[in-house]
């Protein structure tokens, strides 16, 4: 089945910024290079701009922003900007950055006008965001990341989230603790702040049992919010033995309300010099790169209409980032 895909995340930057040699054309090195990409009708793919929590974050996340502009500017047969607007015509795949922990924004150590220079000067090169998600795995000066029990949002996560308000960028829930994610929405509401909320790349809890997944209580917040969720390719985070269970978390966000919010948030990765062997292989072959989205909508045909298949597919993303940017 061919229908356009907007894709919510990957991380083709730090894999360009990190790896030697690293190629956006090698799709024998991650499973987002641009001939999967082409192959599996991705339009628009969201590009992370991930850092872990250490001292060089800040440098990190800003030679991750230099190679997104490389992209749309070098590349320009390839790839372009996407501009919240429409779908490329040209035939590239247009790309949008998005901040995966705020780590990237400030170190642990920096103050608070290098965290406002390094917002700023990340923003004005990459000229949109996507979205900025406050933690990953671990805390922060921010908050709690999804594997931190009994942290939430920080009096820094406070400070951060109000210098976001108005610029039209939405907050991630894909890397929060429960108590991370209930402190954004108590903040959001208390200091009466201009914030959309999404989860990128989340499953659900309810399917399969993991701290990475979203409760249905915060899933039916962001679609009650009018925001996005996009369906995680991971097998760690889908059921580690049964590859079908993709569709089944991507039928529950229907069943929550969801069909103007679900789409799709792979999470395609460099693998090669991960550590921990256990995660191998880390995505089911039903879904192992971005060629697969013609199939897997061939897989959902019997179980979604037209309409729901389309939103799916673009239509949700597309809505919501032209609705926010109109």
């Amino acid at each position: 089945m061919s229908l356009p895909i907007i894709d919510l995340h990957c991380d083709l930057l730090s894999y360009l910024a990190r790896i030697p040699e690293a190629s956006p054309f090698a799709g024998d090195e991650i499973a987002c290079a641009f001939p999967h990409l082409k192959s599996g009708n991705v339009q628009v793919q969201v590009c992370a701009i991930y850092t872990d929590v250490r001292p060089i974050s800040m440098d990190l996340a800003w030679k991750q922003a230099e190679k997104y502009n490389e992209l749309i500017t070098q590349e320009k047969d390839s790839f372009s900007a996407f501009d919240c607007k429409n779908l490329p015509s040209d035939g590239t795949v247009s790309l949008f950055a998005s901040i995966e922990n705020a780590a990237g924004l400030g170190n642990e150590e920096a103050s608070w006008d290098e965290i406002y220079a390094q917002f700023d000067r990340i923003l004005e090169k990459t000229e949109k965001l996507a979205y900025i998600g406050l933690t990953h795995h671990t805390e922060n000066r921010f908050g709690g990341g999804n594997y931190t029990e009994g942290i939430g949002l920080k009096d820094d996560g406070k400070k951060l989230l109000d210098y976001m308000s108005g610029k039209k960028i939405p907050v991630d829930f894909s890397h929060t603790s429960d108590l991370l994610a209930e402190g954004i929405l108590n903040h959001i509401a208390q200091a009466n702040l201009d914030i959309p909320i999404i989860a990128s790349h989340s499953n659900y809890r309810a399917i399969w049992d993991h701290k990475r997944n979203l409760p249905d209580e915060f899933a039916q917040e962001i679609i009650q919010r009018k925001g996005i969720i996009g369906v995680n390719f991971l097998r760690a985070f889908l059921d580690t033995d049964v590859p079908e269970r993709l569709f089944e978390h991507i039928l529950h966000g229907f069943e929550l309300g969801g069909k103007n919010a679900q789409a799709f948030g792979a999470d395609y990765f460099y693998t090669k010099d991960f550590g921990d062997p256990n995660r191998f292989p880390f995505y089911f072959p039903l879904a192992e790169d971005a060629s697969k989205y013609p199939s897997l909508l061939e897989s959902l045909s019997s179980k979604l209409d037209s309409e729901s298949l389309e939103n799916l597919a673009y239509k949700n993303v597309l809505t919501f980032y032209q609705t926010l940017h109109s």
